[in-house]
């Protein structure tokens, strides 16, 4: 028994010692800026934290530091002068079943501000890799690089930058679907589906249908309203198959569609009893309700076959 309880540990502290041999080895060569630094992307940096310093503004304007890091991605066309090194780590952590992956933190250091017309050079090394840890989302290992940021061979900030490869944890599915919010706005509608039927507001001015429920009509802009009962038919007017990320008590993959009623407004719900990948635009649904557990009661359509 002793020694099958040891195999274990000898084979982590073997691919501990292969991991920590990648330590001080390039992760990136030669790197450089896809554009020099510009103004455009300062002031959408800038509205997007809603940071109004008038430093980086106007004809003297600097970079926001933080922004170190934007001006080194790659962005979607992929990753531009890695080096195998780090791609040879990253291969070893996945056979070794750390197969996912997760940013955790960052360092920034900054040496003199960016200002627009800079054009960014940059390298990094594998700064360091942790022994083997244990988190809440899986046992793996804490992988650093540090990139030195260049202008004219100039150093002008250093940014570290920290993952976690790990193998993720088992964990059983919550059986509790999320409870819908409701308020004094919709609580009528939900009141409804509690007695398997699902209303529309009407406004009891002009006649508009809504949905969903709103305090007041969208045309007239009257607060008063009635509620008409929906028949239940309807067609697929838009769908999505959601695949990934998973969600606690749903099995992807599976449809979720924009659903026309036959009066003509529209609701987001579950389209069930056909295959997801048979869901179509146009596709005829009809409602019915759902007990998921002993509170929770939802509106679905049911796919009709063609």
């Amino acid at each position: 028994m002793a020694d099958t309880e040891a195999a274990p540990k000898e084979e982590d502290d073997v691919l501990e010692a292969r991991l920590k041999a990648y330590e001080g080895r390039p992760a990136t060569t030669a790197g450089a800026g896809r554009d020099p630094v510009n103004a455009p992307m300062i002031r959408h940096w800038c509205e997007a934290v809603g940071d109004t310093n008038p430093a980086y503004t106007g004809p003297d304007a600097i970079a926001p530091p933080t922004m170190l890091q934007a001006w080194t991605m790659a962005g979607l066309g992929g990753h531009v002068g890695r080096a195998p090194a780090y791609e040879e780590l990253l291969a070893l952590l996945d056979e070794a079943g750390c197969t996912a992956v997760v940013a955790t933190d960052c360092e920034q250091e900054y040496v003199r501000p960016l200002r627009p017309g800079d054009e960014i050079t940059f390298d990094s090394v594998i700064e360091s890799v942790s022994a083997r840890k244990t988190t809440k989302l899986g046992t793996g290992y804490f992988v650093t690089t540090r990139t030195q940021v260049r202008v004219a061979g100039e150093t002008v900030g250093i940014h570290r930058f920290r993952v976690l490869k790990y193998a993720p944890a088992h964990r059983e599915p919550r059986e509790r679907r999320p409870r819908p919010v409701i308020n004094r706005d919709n609580a009528g509608f939900w009141e409804g589906v509690r007695r398997h039927r699902l209303l529309i507001q009407r406004c009891t001015a002009c006649g508009t249908l809504r949905f969903p429920w709103l305090p007041g009509c969208a045309s007239c802009g009257a607060q008063e309203w009635g509620t008409v009962e929906a028949c239940g038919e309807g067609t697929v007017h838009s769908y999505v198959v959601m695949h990934h990320p998973p969600f606690p008590a749903f099995s992807p993959p599976y449809a979720v569609g924009l659903i026309e009623l036959a009066e003509g407004v529209r609701i987001v719900s579950d389209v069930v009893g056909v295959p997801y990948d048979e869901v179509r635009v146009g596709m005829p649904v009809r409602l019915e309700f759902r007990r998921y557990d002993d509170e929770l009661v939802l509106p679905v359509f049911q796919g009709v076959a063609a």
